[in-house]
């Protein structure tokens, strides 16, 4: 008996199920900080379809009725996630000598993808302000910081005290947190501090993340997902979390701050000669523009919405600031 085909043989019978357990504990955990999403995905949508399949009967036409399925729920971009997620398991089987060539390689995306520009209007930020404040203190801190700090939603629900100088004014996102592995220094301005004293007054001393609810000592992601979705019901219109971001990146640039310094608060890696040369940490212009931001985001709340189907706000939400 020859104990290396012995070996192959028993590992081409293992099934997709086997795999998708492999690749979450021994890929997706240790190297992905979105692993949660993908173990998502798998138990939503491979899972359910390929579990108790054998790898080595796998066929490309399993993979692509499945993604056609999910494409005309029609949930197109969902279809496009999975394709990625279980070409980048196959991969991961090939690595570990399960499979010798990947069926998923070559299909194409299922769905349609549009970059998504939307901006929030002045009245749509005010209805924004008042929808979020109907959630719990740290939900509520949560989607107006990213408003306020111009800051990724997923680095803002990692927030911990410890990152956080109150004193100095700033928030350092750790690289490891960062989206691009680079850490960063958000200073933050006056609404955003107002909203951090009043949730540090409201927080139990060993408590470790700031926007954390239900599970204490842990970030809770899923409970954020879940009341961006109540924010947009209360809304009324279409309604996502990054539009926050985007719209606060899009009015300082409106407002006269530099692109430039637009790319350094939102933390986007520079690329060529500039990249090497400039090691200023445009901490004093992040600042101004943060600071000016605002107060421009004060005036938009102070002001009287046009339209009567507007969210009402009560003032008290709105944080206070100084010049």
């Amino acid at each position: 008996m020859d104990p290396a085909a012995s070996k192959h043989a028993a590992r081409q019978a293992d099934t997709f199920e086997d795999l998708a357990h492999e690749y979450l504990d021994h890929y997706a955990k240790p190297k992905k900080k979105s692993w949660r999403e993908d173990e998502r995905t798998l138990n939503a949508e491979l899972l359910p379809a390929l579990k108790h399949i054998a790898l080595k009967d796998l066929k490309r036409r399993d993979i692509r009725e499945l993604l056609q399925r999910i494409a005309e729920r029609p949930a197109p971009i969902m279809a496009n996630r999975t394709l990625a997620l279980i070409r980048k398991m196959l991969n991961f089987a090939i690595e570990c000598e399960w499979l010798d060539a990947n069926p998923a390689a070559r299909i194409p995306k299922p769905g349609t993808e549009h970059s998504r520009d939307r901006v929030l209007t002045a009245d749509e930020i005010r209805a924004f302000w008042a929808a979020s404040s109907d959630e719990p203190l740290p939900i509520r801190t949560w989607l107006q910081l990213r408003l306020l700090t111009a800051q990724r939603g997923g680095e803002v629900i990692q927030m911990r005290w410890s990152d956080v100088d109150l004193a100095g004014k700033w928030w350092t996102v750790p690289s490891g947190v960062a989206k691009n592995k680079l850490a960063h220094r958000v200073p933050l301005n006056a609404a955003a501090m107002s909203l951090l004293r009043a949730l540090r007054a409201n927080t139990p001393p060993h408590r470790t993340w700031i926007c954390g609810t239900v599970r204490i000592g842990t970030p809770v992601t899923h409970d954020a997902k879940k009341a961006v979705a109540r924010v947009r019901r209360r809304l009324g219109f279409d309604f996502r979390g990054h539009d926050l971001r985007r719209t606060a990146a899009s009015l300082m640039t409106s407002s006269g701050v530099s692109r430039l310094v637009v790319a350094k608060v939102l933390n986007h890696v520079e690329s060529g000669v500039t990249a090497v040369y400039d090691r200023h940490s445009y901490d004093a212009e992040k600042r101004a523009a943060l600071e000016s931001w605002g107060r421009q985001l004060q005036r938009i709340l102070r002001k009287r919405p046009k339209q009567t189907a507007v969210v009402p706000f009560a003032t008290s939400n709105v944080p206070q600031m100084t010049a």
